[in-house]
């Protein structure tokens, strides 16, 4: 995992036959795919910094002006500490605090601030959720800064893609090298995790950055890990693993988490609603 966190105990872990595939989602949840575009360059705009990490300010395809905005990072860069491997957070309090930076990330424009940690979890992926106490309007208003749309669709392997970090106020530019089955890393197992080609060897701190399509803007995935010194499925050091469970290790590769069933499980006024059509793990007791 590539954001700075305190010091986590190394877990090791038995290479278990894979899981089995995620369930489909109904073809009425996702949007068509975005037909080819002329997008502005990929710039800061609706990037924040966090003090441990990197993040965006995103949108779903069905989120409206005057919804409570949303901050997407990583789980792990959560300030309470690493969820276990199976855990999830639902609609927790938060007064978390994001720098908003301006379109040339050389800037800041302003500090939003949270009111909830609405979705976080390491189960399968590796995302957390924050609603803000002001409405994307709101923010465009004062800032002139519009939120960044997530793609509810999988994007496609060779797909040109930017990682854009508002903590080191950097962007990488790579293509999606492929789609991993599983990845793991210590007690970890994220599904469906899109591997990076070379160009975007990300560092500690870029963790919750958006990996944005550059041909639509969009944004289809979330960096979060990198095999940093050749280990097998160790922490900091994540594996591939095959339908068949041959292991592959890959030193100095990175790898980000597909967005699109968050997408999907944007409903009314910013809610994940889990359950039902929504792909994303259920908090335990649901």
């Amino acid at each position: 995992m590539l954001g700075r966190l305190g010091t986590i105990g190394l877990v090791s872990i038995a290479l278990l036959a894979p899981a089995t595939a995620a369930p489909a989602v109904p073809a009425a949840a996702a949007e068509r795919p975005p037909a080819p575009s002329r997008h502005a360059a990929v710039d800061f705009t609706g990037i924040v910094a966090l003090d441990n990490c990197s993040g965006s300010l995103v949108r779903g395809p069905r989120s409206r002006d005057g919804d409570p905005a949303l901050v997407l990072t990583n789980g792990h860069c959560l300030r309470t500490g690493t969820p276990a491997a199976r855990e999830v957070i639902v609609d927790r309090p938060s007064a978390r605090t994001f720098t908003l930076l301006d379109r040339t990330g050389r800037g800041s424009l302003g500090t939003l601030r949270a009111t909830n940690l609405e979705y976080a979890t390491m189960a399968d992926t590796d995302v957390a959720v924050y609603r803000l106490e002001s409405t994307y309007a709101e923010i465009e208003r004062r800032y002139g800064v519009p939120a960044l749309q997530m793609s509810a669709v999988r994007p496609q392997d060779g797909t040109k893609i930017r990682i854009v970090s508002g903590y080191w106020r950097r962007i990488y530019a790579c293509r999606i090298d492929g789609t991993v089955h599983r990845l793991r890393e210590a007690e970890w197992t994220w599904k469906d995790s899109v591997r990076y080609g070379s160009g975007c060897r990300t560092i500690a701190g870029t963790s919750g950055s958006p990996v944005i399509d550059a041909s639509t803007g969009r944004v289809v995935a979330v960096n979060n890990t990198g095999n940093e010194d050749g280990e097998r499925c160790t922490l900091n050091n994540p594996c591939e693993v095959a339908r068949g469970g041959q292991v592959t290790v890959r030193p100095g590769i990175s790898y980000g988490q597909q967005t699109y069933p968050l997408a999907r499980c944007l409903g009314a006024g910013s809610d994940v609603v889990v359950g039902g059509s929504c792909a994303l793990p259920e908090p335990a007791g649901t």
